[in-house]
């Protein structure tokens, strides 16, 4: 979907035929040709996003491109499609859709309406992921939702360091995208914690964490990350970064991380040197 995106864009606004200059936020004036987006998986969004991610083979990187012009007019999310997802496939593009509701929930750019969605993207997720690997039905039928509904929220509010630190896992060693947001979500709770931390009992709310009221604003937030990461062990996501990350590559890593478009709408200011202390801990 998201090279279909690119490529319906590029066909309507052929000035910007090297796709890296469609990186960012690029100027484009036409719409892109009518597209039809059926995901067949629970997970990415593309098919209601503004936004598309190219992998750039030469630089070892992928870049993101936010673009109204780019949204399909027409989204087809018909959970049979999913059906045939593997296990590790269904995991992974859970995850990535449950660091989008979280990261939206959380970034500077939140709102009233985006808050919404997010929280009830939380909710469908948290409560589908584990039937949705073992190809319940009505499992996939709430992944297929709420993976739309986070889509809704995070296209108009943007992301954060989880996805800016994912995305360069994903060029430089072709790990899953799912699988590195998944390992890196509940770090970058951590990390947030201190900005944002009052906002996480909400989200372990949406999570039916227990008795998650009667906590304090630490707790809460504990029992929160706790339970992100209680997800992503039981429908199979491993723990760190030991057996893919080689440490020659953490400085590029963090270069490109810094860098990506998603850096900015994270809830706290980072750096360079941050990031690269944050790959390294789970290493």
């Amino acid at each position: 979907m998201d090279t279909s995106k690119a490529i319906g864009i590029i066909v309507n606004n052929p000035e910007f035929a090297d796709v890296r200059s469609l990186e960012g936020v690029a100027p484009t004036k036409q719409h892109a040709v009518f597209t039809i987006a059926v995901p067949t998986t629970a997970g990415t969004a593309a098919e209601v996003t503004i936004n598309y991610v190219i992998t750039d083979v030469e630089k070892k990187r992928k870049f993101v491109c936010v673009d109204v012009n780019d949204i399909p007019e027409v989204a087809v999310v018909d959970p049979e499609m999913m059906y045939s997802m593997p296990k590790p496939l269904t995991a992974a593009t859970g995850m990535d859709a449950l660091t989008h509701a979280i990261e939206g929930y959380i970034t500077k750019g939140h709102c009233t309406i985006s808050d919404m969605f997010h929280l009830e993207a939380i909710h469908l997720i948290a409560k589908n992921l584990r039937a949705a690997v073992e190809n319940d039905k009505a499992g996939r039928e709430g992944m297929a939702l709420g993976q739309y509904i986070a889509g809704m929220g995070f296209s108009n509010v943007g992301l954060g360091i989880v996805h800016s630190m994912a995305h360069g896992l994903s060029a430089l060693y072709d790990t899953p995208h799912g699988v590195a947001c998944a390992i890196l979500l509940p770090l970058g709770l951590e990390y947030n914690m201190p900005v944002a931390g009052e906002r996480y009992r909400a989200i372990g709310r949406a999570m039916e964490v227990p008795y998650i009221d009667s906590m304090n604003d630490e707790d809460a937030a504990k029992a929160t990350i706790a339970a992100v990461k209680k997800l992503g062990h039981d429908v199979g996501i491993p723990a760190d970064l030991k057996e893919i990350v080689k440490d020659e590559d953490v400085q590029f890593l963090s270069e490109s991380a810094f860098a990506d478009a998603c850096c900015p709408g994270n809830p706290r200011d980072t750096s360079v040197e941050e990031i690269a202390a944050l790959y390294r801990s789970l290493m």
